[in-house]
């Protein structure tokens, strides 16, 4: 446990590759590609979905790309949309460890087991993070006030029971000597409406994504407190929990996936569009700027993590009584 990376209708016709408006990775930009972000704008799986999109664009592997939000359940009833697109091939879906998590918190009828996984794409850091005029200077701080009372000390995430940042307090708590069923966590829709409940002093503090909150702890709206992967993040002055004395390690991470029943074709061009994304110049340079950690996988091999991560969530789930 101290060490966990664990780095959801209209049908649409999946075009082949050789249809002249289906393109391909190696004849030409694919195009008619949407990708659904199952959570709100702003959103964690919303600013990688967009910037995956952008990059595959500018680096004119596909053109016209649209990305649409459907929200809702932690993600499962994307989940349960991309399930019903049975053989559309031209629709993925954004996802990672909290779609996972909200599969059995939500006792979703849709499963993860049931798409065609496309890709891992990056891990990122959790942060603890407080309002720039919080009263808790230091991580310590903060600990010893939530030990103290944890109800008194709310902490926000933009993740429903299951999710990244739901399971990274709940570990803390563990880690930390706080009972997992004390703790007053507040769940926001989206990165933007947690944001905008930290800096109105809504909640003690939030876990969240280090990329939502990097560009305002630069510009001192927000004090990042720890990081909660095993090194220091590229950029972001804060040091990790371990450097703290706290033994957790957590890594979240995000992927695509397509619907089930699309044919083997369609999932090679899939697979390979993300791949020569990937490559480019253009996704590492978004890489750098989000202070996102590349963890590409593909295909099969995405597919056994997707199960690995699936058994994972659910034994931890368990343990905290989440499930």
């Amino acid at each position: 446990m101290a060490v966990l990376s664990l780095g959801l209708s209209i049908t649409g016709c999946g075009a082949s590759a050789d249809d002249k408006t289906g393109g391909s990775a190696d004849s030409g930009p694919v195009t008619g590609l949407r990708i659904m972000v199952p959570n709100s704008p702003g959103s964690g799986y919303d600013t990688t979905a967009r910037t995956a999109s952008k990059a595959m664009e500018d680096a004119n592997l596909a053109r016209s790309i649209e990305v649409f939000n459907l929200a809702g359940a932690g993600g499962t009833v994307g989940l349960q949309r991309l399930v019903n697109e049975k053989g559309n091939g031209d629709m993925i879906m954004q996802m990672g460890l909290g779609v996972v998590g909200a599969v059995y918190t939500n006792k979703s009828k849709a499963t993860l087991q049931e798409t065609t996984p496309i890709a891992k794409l990056i891990e990122e850091s959790e942060a603890i993070v407080v309002p720039k005029n919080s009263p808790y200077k230091t991580l310590q701080d903060l600990l010893t006030a939530w030990k103290a009372d944890p109800h008194k000390v709310p902490v926000g995430g933009a993740s429903n029971k299951g999710g990244p940042d739901h399971l990274t307090p709940m570990l803390l708590a563990k880690a930390v000597g706080v009972a997992p069923k004390d703790v007053n966590y507040v769940s926001y829709d989206g990165g933007g409406e947690l944001l905008a409940g930290i800096l109105g002093n809504k909640i003690a503090f939030g876990a969240t994504g280090i990329g939502e909150v990097a560009e305002q702890a630069k510009a001192g709206e927000v004090r990042i407190l720890a990081v909660t992967t095993a090194a220091r993040v590229a950029g972001v002055d804060a040091p990790t929990l371990k450097e703290q004395g706290v033994d957790l390690v957590f890594t979240n991470w995000r992927g695509l996936v397509a619907p089930p029943g699309i044919s083997d074709e369609k999932k090679k061009q899939l697979v390979d569009l993300v791949t020569k994304m990937h490559d480019s110049k253009q996704w590492k340079d978004a890489l750098a700027a989000k202070g996102w950690t590349d963890a590409f996988v593909a295909g099969d091999a995405f597919a056994t993590f997707l199960k690995s991560e699936n058994d994972r969530v659910a034994g931890v789930l368990g343990e905290l009584g989440l499930a």
